[in-house]
């Protein structure tokens, strides 16, 4: 499903050049539960980035689905985004001025599809996640846990390929961070591929393979 050979990306600081990811290689099979972790400047936030097409190699083949996504002009690098990949980051990112209901059906206004099955299947995930009795309420109007539910019933409306989750119970509590990895295991069950990326070692023991970084290079990818 995912494929990586030789991924490059290196940055200029000041007079610097910084190799984020240097010859980066590595196949993630469908329905796999993977956590990413390393240390700060490691270059896992590099490759999540790389992963879901936020960020293009300067070297390398990335293939998703059997389909090479370095050389995709932006307008369909943006379709792969919107129907492949799903994400859930650390902070949120709903719009404050839309429903619960609103932010998990945002995605579809971007594919153009039909607006009574996207309806049911939003509302569906929202009682996957346990909060169909907040489908009129605000971002601001829940708890941190229940925003990131909200943003996990988001990142899975358009079916991913592709489950990809940065830090995401970084801003919650220990009870609301469990509630969260929960869904995850749940989610991966059924399924859904699922690649987290965690600098807490307890979070990374949540997936059953592990992949570690260190100075942009993979030091060990396996189990724990």
């Amino acid at each position: 499903m995912l494929v990586l050979r030789g991924i490059e990306r290196q940055y200029r600081l000041a007079s610097q050049t910084v190799r984020a990811l240097d010859g980066v290689s590595l196949q993630i099979e469908p329905g796999e539960f993977v956590a990413i972790t390393g240390a700060s400047g490691s270059g896992k936030s590099t490759l999540l980035n790389v992963l879901g097409c936020l960020d293009r190699p300067d070297a390398g083949s990335y293939q998703l689905d059997g389909q090479e996504v370095a050389g995709l002009d932006d307008e369909a690098i943006s379709a792969v985004r919107n129907r492949r990949i799903g994400f859930v980051f650390q902070s949120f990112h709903l719009l404050p001025r839309l429903t619960v209901l609103e932010n998990v059906l945002l995605p579809t206004r971007f594919a153009h599809t039909g607006a009574l099955p996207d309806l049911q299947r939003a509302q569906s995930l929202l009682a996957r996640v346990g909060l169909s009795a907040r489908l009129d309420h605000r971002p601001n109007e829940l708890s941190g846990g229940q925003i990131q539910r909200v943003a996990v019933a988001r990142a899975l409306m358009m079916a991913p390929s592709v489950l990809l989750a940065d830090e995401p119970t970084g801003n919650l509590d220990s009870r609301s961070a469990a509630d969260v990895l929960n869904l995850f295991r749940e989610v991966h069950a059924e399924g859904q591929t699922v690649v987290l990326v965690t600098h807490d070692p307890d979070v990374a023991l949540q997936a059953p393979r592990l992949i570690r970084l260190r100075d942009g290079r993979i030091e060990h990818d396996g189990a724990h």
